[in-house]
């Protein structure tokens, strides 16, 4: 069942890879005139050269045509899908059933898709985070139980909205030089998926995870104090952070 959870992950990673490489150029995720290609040559690359994972190891990381290094981003994306889709179907299996593990599978490859685009370009694109929303709140108000840990749907709804707000302010402050709209757009989808109980959990965990990152960034000097870093991939580390850890840190807390 692993094995089997792990390669459908691998052609889920494929696609990320994909729409992530398409959706900041404009193209369009589903034109499928646009076929893969090799960004050094322009060759359309084969079906069999485009095997999740499987084809990258058999190439030796080159094109075929051009014998150019491909990126480590294809393996990378592919790879940490599949584990992603091994480790929540791991976690979630005998608690929430098959329908809650698809809604947390659908909303994880939103999710990723969004941590590489934003990661790689600095943009959250409005589509994903929209369709995230739309799956987000479809699961909370037709499942058998709110997917997400408020303790109701209008909580959790309050939540994505209280989280946007904090964030709006912090851009208002700095003038939108702490934070950009995009992250502040994202941080609605963020509050409906952790919910009322734990959405500061969350946005703490993600300002502490970005300060972290941060200060090693400008100690092995990648990255300066006034560097620009995106905010994103950071909000969206917290949230399996905050749903696995937020009770323990709340108890911790004593609150």
């Amino acid at each position: 069942m692993i094995i089997f959870v792990f390669l459908i992950g691998l052609i889920f990673g494929s696609f990320i890879s994909a729409i992530t490489w398409r959706i900041p150029r404009g193209i369009k995720i589903l034109d499928l005139k646009a076929r893969s290609i090799c960004p050094k040559c322009k060759n359309e690359i084969k079906w069999y050269d485009n095997i999740p994972l499987l084809s990258f190891l058999i190439l030796g990381g080159r094109c075929r045509s051009c014998k150019k290094k491909i990126s480590a981003r294809y393996p990378l994306i592919e790879l940490s899908t599949a584990l992603g889709f091994v480790a929540i179907s791991y976690l979630a299996t005998g608690l929430d059933g098959l329908y809650s593990i698809l809604i947390y599978l659908i909303l994880f490859v939103i999710l990723f898709s969004i941590f590489v685009i934003d990661f790689e370009h600095q943009i959250i694109p409005d589509d994903l985070v929209y369709l995230g929303m739309m799956v987000s709140l479809f699961a909370q108000f037709f499942g058998p139980r709110p997917i997400c840990l408020g303790q109701t749907i209008l909580a959790n709804i309050f939540a994505g909205f209280l989280s946007a707000t904090l964030l709006l302010l912090i851009h208002l402050i700095t003038k939108g030089k702490g934070m950009g709209l995009g992250d502040v757009k994202f941080a609605v989808l963020g509050g409906l998926i952790v919910g009322l109980k734990l959405s500061l959990i969350w946005l703490f965990l993600a300002f502490l995870t970005g300060a972290v990152a941060g200060i090693i960034l400008i100690l092995v000097k990648k990255a300066g104090l006034k560097s620009k870093i995106a905010f994103g991939p950071f909000l969206i580390i917290a949230i399996p952070l905050a749903l696995i850890f937020g009770d323990k840190i709340l108890l911790l807390l004593n609150i």
